[in-house]
């Protein structure tokens, strides 16, 4: 299987001290990898860091052999990605938010857009305006303008924010089948602990900034009775620091 993400002793520290820290992993073609972590554990700095929002202290990200820091363009080339909000154009139709999404990639025509719209469950909606739309219209415009060139490789902060329980069974859906017919390969980081455990088959728990482990789901669901407890073990086994000495 091929190599698609090579994260190499990464670490982003700010002054409050919260980051990463030496995280190492590598993500292969048709993952659907879960990155699972509390809010604050320093998930949303590494997509930051490997997408190119933010430079690390130390280390570097490859997406297709490219690395981020030296080779941007290249890297990023086949890469759809949402970092923290899925942003659109207010005053402007879902339609339309596409085609601007559109002009930086060759060969996305109108049919592209509305194949997108369908998938992600809005196609009734494209003619209406995103100052309308709900947090979970808006997230599904979000990752149907990141799935818009087909790409490779899709990073997605927290998609499942904001929608309702049918939306999340229609995301799964579409990472699933995306995954499966087009052999995308899809980055996800999420507190929703039963949602990443029904979507990935691959796991990584961060916590306090630091990596405590990857595993499949398979391989997890084999030893523990869900991801939960698999969650809470790692946690209580690697990741506790004392909050001060006793």
């Amino acid at each position: 299987m091929d190599k698609v993400i090579e994260i190499q002793n990464l670490s982003k520290l700010y002054p409050n001290g919260r980051g990463i820290h030496e995280i190492n992993l590598d993500i292969y073609q048709g993952d659907i990898f879960g990155f699972l972590g509390p809010n604050g554990a320093g998930k949303t700095t590494a997509m930051k860091v490997m997408t190119g929002l933010i430079r690390p202290d130390r280390g570097d990200v490859r997406i297709s052999g490219y690395s981020v820091i030296e080779d941007y363009e290249k890297a990023m080339a086949k890469v759809g990605c949402i970092i923290e909000t899925a942003e659109s154009y207010p005053y402007l139709s879902a339609f339309d938010n596409l085609k601007q999404a559109a002009r930086y990639y060759p060969g996305v025509d109108h049919k592209r857009m509305d194949e997108v719209l369908e998938l992600t469950g809005i196609l009734r909606y494209k003619n209406e305006k995103p100052r309308k739309f709900s947090l979970g219209m808006k997230q599904r415009l979000g990752i149907a303008a990141a799935i818009l060139s087909r790409p490779q490789i899709v990073i997605l902060d927290e998609p499942l924010n904001g929608l309702d329980v049918e939306g999340m069974i229609d995301m799964r859906k579409l990472i699933k089948h995306l995954a499966e017919t087009e052999q995308t390969t899809f980055f996800i980081s999420s507190h929703l602990i039963h949602d990443v455990e029904l979507t990935c088959n691959r796991i990584g728990v961060v916590y306090n900034g630091r990596m405590l482990n990857v595993e499949s789901m398979d391989s997890i669901l084999k030893n523990y009775a869900t991801l939960e407890n698999y969650f809470v073990s790692e946690v209580e086994r690697n990741g506790r620091v004392p909050s001060r000495a006793s």
